[in-house]
């Protein structure tokens, strides 16, 4: 049997082992256009804001396992090699060599498309001016650093989820002056409801990031060929770098060469079991939908831990096993500056567009017994559905380990637990760690009363 893996970050590289593991006489082969397989994307900002690694261009200290690694395993590794199509019916993929140019037919009983997701990048003038950049991959975040090697003192973050709000900090703690521009009325917009969206911004501004929400960008300045500023219907900005973080889109084109049907998110329709429309032909990772196990949609939600897993599922199943992907329930956790941000389930504004009737209370306590002198404090709000009791989400403010009791609501959230379930938990207490009624059971104990 050939497997045939397409991309070797997360998705791609947990199916390929657990692939070679589930059947050790089939042939597995990964094709990856770059240079670096099996790594942590999402640790890229922490190494160039000097949190993580040796140094801060240490992007070596993300790697899980290297080529060598990987061959060593029986998992045929070949960088710098792109897939240009698939051939569903010969069941072949067309594949160049980017180091010698050449093309080559590759064939393969199961196929893996595992091709994450691109930074979407506007249609701007100036954009590819020297100082600009994306992040989504390690030569991405070489480029942002041999930037800020050039000397750049002002930056400019475009966006306010995710990357951009990390960025940001990064960019800060590497002591630039950053603007973080967000089109929508507040950061963090798709995230969390509106005033905990306001808490992130405004931990923002007392961190000294310049926050401007509700501008939009129409387009770069440029001198010499490097970026200078940047111009939104508010004015002018200025900046040496420029982050580009306004979202991204699955990258599907190989998937739509094969014939492969997408979902209404636009990335790719699977079955529990990862297998596309196409027989022989599997989809994993960032590329592909996700069950909102809360809503019971389906969702794009190009997320690390759920890429993971999504591979593991896939190549179990070309390998000839059994495994079924559970779906997600929209766990997230975050952090800017001071301030730690996690969220599961639905959002209040979410359920409400999804038609449910939700009601939700909210929670100011602190993250163990008041007294100590380092208790801190945490916000919380728990989402649940008028009548049933079904809980829909929850959403934390908080300081380090704080947040973490999201993964309390997230487990109840898999099992479409009841806010009586959550009010009636045996939760651990001792002074240095919660109080004796947990911020968790005095939100869960007043929803209940609500619903």
């Amino acid at each position: 049997m050939r497997i045939v893996v397409v991309g070797g970050v997360a998705a791609g590289m947990s199916a390929a082992s657990r692939a070679r593991r589930q059947d050790p006489d089939a042939e597995v082969v990964v094709f990856e256009r770059g240079e670096y397989v099996s790594y942590g994307a999402c640790g890229l900002p922490y190494v160039l804001s000097g949190q993580a690694g040796d140094s801060t261009d240490d992007f070596g200290a993300l790697v899980a396992r290297t080529p060598a690694q990987m061959r060593a395993r029986g998992i045929s590794v070949r960088l710098r090699h792109e897939v240009l199509s698939v051939d569903a019916g010969a069941a072949t993929t067309l594949v160049r060599d980017l180091n010698s140019g050449q093309t080559r037919t590759e064939p393969y009983d199961h196929l893996l498309l595992a091709t994450g997701v691109a930074p979407v990048r506007p249609d701007w003038e100036n954009l590819n001016a020297a100082g600009v950049h994306v992040l989504r991959e390690i030569p991405d975040a070489q480029a942002i650093g041999a930037s800020l090697g050039s000397g750049a003192k002002r930056a400019v973050v475009i966006g306010g989820g995710y990357i951009g709000l990390e960025m940001a900090e990064a960019l800060h703690l590497r002591g630039l002056k950053v603007v973080l521009l967000e089109s929508a009325p507040q950061v963090a917009g798709r995230m969390l409801d509106r005033q905990y969206r306001a808490e992130v911004g405004a931990e923002l501004e007392r961190g000294g990031i310049e926050v401007r929400a509700g501008v939009n960008v129409e387009g770069l300045h440029a001198r010499a060929g490097r970026v200078t500023g940047v111009q939104t219907d508010a004015g002018t900005v200025r900046a040496d770098l420029v982050i580009v973080a306004v979202g991204v889109r699955p990258r599907v084109e190989l998937a739509q060469s094969a014939g492969v049907r997408l979902g209404r998110t636009g990335a790719i329709a699977t079955d529990a079991r990862m297998q596309t429309s196409v027989p022989g032909i599997w989809a994993a990772g960032d590329n592909a939908e996700s069950l909102n196990r809360v809503s019971r949609r389906k969702v794009h939600l190009p997320l690390g831990l759920g890429a993971n897993r999504m591979g593991r599922v896939a190549g179990v199943n070309m390998a000839g096993g059994e495994a079924k992907f559970p779906g997600v329930v929209g766990s997230a956790v975050f952090r800017v500056l001071n301030l730690s941000v996690a969220r599961t389930g639905l959002t209040h504004e979410e359920a409400l567009a999804l038609g449910l009737d939700a009601v939700s209370a909210d929670v100011r306590s602190t993250d163990h017994a008041g007294y100590f002198h380092d208790a801190r404090p945490l916000q919380v709000r728990l989402t649940a559905e008028r009548g049933t009791g079904r809980l829909l989400g929850a959403q934390f403010l908080g300081h380090g380990d704080a947040v973490k009791r999201v993964d309390v609501v997230a487990a109840l959230l898999h099992g479409r637990g009841k806010v009586q379930a959550l009010a009636e938990m045996d939760l651990a207490y001792a002074p240095p760690f919660s109080s004796v009624w947990d911020v968790l059971l005095v939100v869960a104990g007043k929803l209940r009363a609500m619903i």
